[in-house]
């Protein structure tokens, strides 16, 4: 993330004040529209291929176990996972 320099794109009396509050600190001002999570990025495609390969491979029998040290995951997240159903939305919470 890089910085812009307040007193070069904030007009001067709202740079006054927000020294009032906050002097010599970075703040972080959030965006007003929310973006969804990953939606400029392919990881919520990556864990769906992901889960939904790791129910494939528990319905022909491989063990939690073997799940978990295989994706390096714990038991528990791979219980979550087998638990959880596909969302129809095609993208697994984690």
């Amino acid at each position: 993330m890089s910085y812009l320099r307040a007193e070069e794109i904030l007009p001067e009396e709202l740079l006054t004040a927000i020294q009032r509050y906050v002097s010599g600190k970075s703040i972080y001002i959030p965006c007003r529209e929310k973006k969804s999570w990953g939606s400029q990025t392919q990881t919520p495609q990556y864990y769906q291929a992901r889960n939904a390969e790791i129910r494939r491979k528990r319905m022909s029998g491989v063990s939690v176990k073997a799940l978990s040290d295989e994706y390096s995951l714990s038991e528990k997240s791979i219980q979550r996972i087998l638990k959880a159903p596909a969302r129809p939305d095609g993208i697994d919470e984690l």
